[in-house]
């Protein structure tokens, strides 16, 4: 018994630190690497294509990946694997130096990597549920290393040339992966008797495609945010620090979110905060497209806790609820694909939009925010029809 109770004290940290590390990455990543892609000559158009290209890979490694790893119950070994190579994938994304070289090998690398992140979710719903603990408060640990990755990124481009930030993001996924080998392997035995439900079950519950489609739209909202902000404030006269400042203000409000999150009152289902989601990305993309005074940007900042902190937390518990025994890797992998299809599209497009209006692009974003809350009304409704 001695040794099951240190486990079961063990696996929050333990989830948290593979959570810090993942996102120490995205930290780097998302408000940076976009930055990098310019000091390599690459114009915003192409740079939309880089950016969309490897989220396409989803279509393939997240199914696949997601499906062997829940019939051969083999999350943890699955979650080092894809860390491990997508470190590597970093390293000869850094060692490219052609527009086109770029976009084969960081669409190679996020091949092998982008299951990572539903393998995890999978991983850490199930454990944590096991072991009495709530997701928020583990999740936030993720979020708050985002802000410490975004603000290394922040001083490390205002110290050094943009083109070391890709060490920088090679050097957070080995962290990752080494804090993935510290994971405890899950209880591989589902309940005697119970039968796995066909995988194509879940593809035919109306509520389950009007959640994904829900999801997709919202966080495919944050495209033109997440791919070109850092250019317009840069263009603004914001330095590294600043624009760090500001993406850091809004990862926490997400962490603010995700730590009373666990103590929300019942009324929060997960269809109520996935609508939370769309009114706040609505509003806070509308005002941007009005090119709003610096001032202005820490309040929408705030936003974020809504636009993307309360969609992640709604569609990850509606996912959760709906997944049949045996099937959760693969339920989460379906949210993965539908918000990489749709965000794939949206970071493409954002390219254009951007660089055809500028600021007036997130109007786009406004839009498809708004057209996210009406799938989650329908998904709402259908739960209610169906006594759920």
């Amino acid at each position: 018994m001695r040794p099951f109770s240190q486990f079961q004290v063990g696996f929050a940290p333990r989830v948290a630190a593979l959570y810090a590390g993942m996102f120490v990455m995205s930290g780097i990543q998302l408000p940076f690497f976009s930055v990098w892609l310019k000091a390599k000559g690459l114009d915003p158009q192409m740079i939309g294509v880089v950016l969309a290209a490897p989220i396409v890979a989803r279509l393939i490694a997240v199914p696949v990946v997601a499906r062997v790893a829940d019939r051969r119950e083999a999350l943890r070994a699955a979650i080092i694997a894809t860390s491990f190579l997508g470190t590597a994938g970093y390293v000869i994304v850094g060692l490219a130096d052609s527009a086109r070289a770029i976009l084969i090998t960081y669409t190679l690398a996020s091949l092998v990597l982008t299951p990572v992140m539903p393998l995890a979710e999978t991983y850490a719903l199930k454990g944590l549920t096991a072991h009495g603990r709530a997701y928020g408060p583990v999740r936030l640990w993720g979020s708050a290393a985002f802000i410490l990755g975004t603000f290394l990124a922040g001083f490390a481009a205002d110290l050094t040339s943009p083109r070391g930030l890709i060490w920088l993001i090679a050097a957070a996924c080995l962290i990752s992966a080494l804090a993935a080998l510290a994971l405890k392997p899950l209880s591989a035995a589902p309940p005697l008797g119970e039968q796995p439900v066909p995988h194509t079950s879940l593809l035919r519950d109306p509520a389950f495609i009007a959640v994904l489609a829900a999801a997709s739209l919202i966080q495919s909202s944050h495209a033109v945010y997440y791919g070109f902000s850092a250019l317009q404030w840069r263009a603004a006269g914001l330095d590294g620090s600043a624009i760090a400042a500001l993406w850091a203000l809004a990862v926490i409000a997400e962490i603010v979110l995700f730590a009373i999150s666990g103590r929300m009152p019942p009324f929060f289902q997960p269809t109520v905060l996935i609508l939370i989601g769309a009114a706040g990305g609505a509003v806070r993309w509308a005002v941007m497209a009005l090119d709003p005074p610096a001032l202005l940007l820490p309040w929408l900042q705030l936003l974020h806790a809504a636009s993307f902190g309360a969609t992640h937390l709604g569609a990850l518990g509606f996912v959760a609820r709906s997944a049949p025994p045996g099937q959760g890797a693969t339920a989460q992998g379906y949210l993965a694909i539908a918000v990489g299809v749709t965000m794939a599209a949206a970071t493409a497009l954002s390219g254009w939009l951007y660089g055809s209006f500028g600021g007036r692009a997130y109007a786009a974003m406004a839009l498809a925010a708004v057209a996210g809350g009406g799938c989650a009304h329908i998904a709402q409704r259908a739960r209610r029809v169906a006594g759920l």
